[in-house]
């Protein structure tokens, strides 16, 4: 399928999810008549009617608490959070009970509740709509954490974290919604790849490039201008978070030799912050370079018209790459 937008492959994705099963909710604030703020679930309340397809009072915590109660009786709920900045009343529905619940009941319990979470910057919001909190949901054991960063992933993953058996927060680029890419609608689910399986999106010699959602438009827009230098750098999409693919990784690492790792979230205690870590336990002799990390910095989200100077942009990668080479 030509030039399909994220958004867009999110909205066909769900779409499938909701016919291939008569258990699947979607549930959220404005998701119904509106669609969506970003017009994600445009269309399936009226083809799917207000039972399957719900607008919620503005109440993170009881959007995810319902959620649970629903997963328990047989249902499979797709909660979406308006934006990332919005998640956080649901924070203690989220660790405390969806994350726990099938550990607490010696696996009898299962919570098949997707959690979907715009995120990251780039759009000039105001506060709170701007946020990248991945890393405080990777920590939390019990849950599963992807992201998305093209329309064909977005398309797949969706309808994949949907028919998990477990709790998984999906995190969508939100200034990427708009982005378009071709692909077969009509491929088989079973053919796509692994929803926790890492994916080496533009293959290189020289450096590994480690990162998700947002940024590997960024990676591979840099990978084009060290090429130019003479620089071949490997971008991989790392697409889960939690769990990680280490072997797709650490084949890359031991083949270049050298890695950086970028998010747009800070980097201290990061995503980036583990990458780095295992990298260096598990590839210790092969890399010729410490691996570098690019982020934002350690300060809350700025006003709009400040954040093309925090959010990590090419020449940020570039310098990393510059640094990691000069070893």
């Amino acid at each position: 399928m030509a030039g399909v937008a994220i958004a867009r492959a999110l909205n066909m994705g769900l779409r499938k999810a909701l016919e291939a099963d008569s258990k699947v909710i979607i549930m959220g604030e404005d998701v119904g008549k509106l669609g969506g703020v970003f017009r994600v679930t445009d269309g399936l309340q009226k083809d799917f009617g207000e039972d399957r397809v719900m607008d919620t009072p503005l109440a993170e915590s009881g959007i995810i608490g319902t959620a649970i109660g629903l997963a328990m009786r047989g249902y499979r709920p797709v909660c979406e959070i308006q934006f990332d900045g919005f998640v956080f009343p649901a924070y203690d529905q989220i660790v405390n009970q969806l994350a726990k619940l099938h550990y607490r009941s010696q696996g009898l319990v299962k919570m098949p509740v997707v959690v979907r979470i715009p995120f990251g910057g780039g759009i000039g919001a105001v506060e709170h709509h701007s946020e990248s909190p991945e890393a405080l949901f990777a920590h939390v054991a019990g849950l599963k954490v992807v992201a998305c960063s093209n329309a064909a992933d977005a398309y797949t993953m969706v309808q994949q974290a949907v028919a998990s058996d477990d709790p998984v927060v999906f995190f969508e680029p939100k200034r990427r919604y708009w982005e378009r890419a071709e692909f077969d609608a009509n491929a088989p689910l079973a053919d796509a790849v692994p929803l926790h399986a890492a994916r080496v999106v533009r293959p290189g010699r020289d450096i590994t490039v480690l990162t998700y959602g947002p940024m590997v438009k960024t990676a591979l827009d840099a990978a084009k201008v060290a090429a130019e230098e003479g620089h071949e750098l490997e971008v991989v999409d790392v697409r889960s978070l939690t769990p990680i693919d280490w072997d797709t990784i650490c084949d890359s690492v031991r083949r270049t030799g050298r890695c950086v790792t970028v998010h747009e979230a800070q980097v201290f205690l990061g995503v980036g912050a583990e990458l780095a870590a295992r990298v260096t336990e598990r590839c210790f002799y092969s890399l010729e370079a410490p691996v570098l990390r690019v982020g934002g910095y350690a300060t809350p989200y700025p006003p709009s018209r400040m954040e093309e100077h925090f959010l990590p942009d090419l020449d940020r990668v570039l310098e990393a790459v510059d640094r990691s080479l000069a070893y």
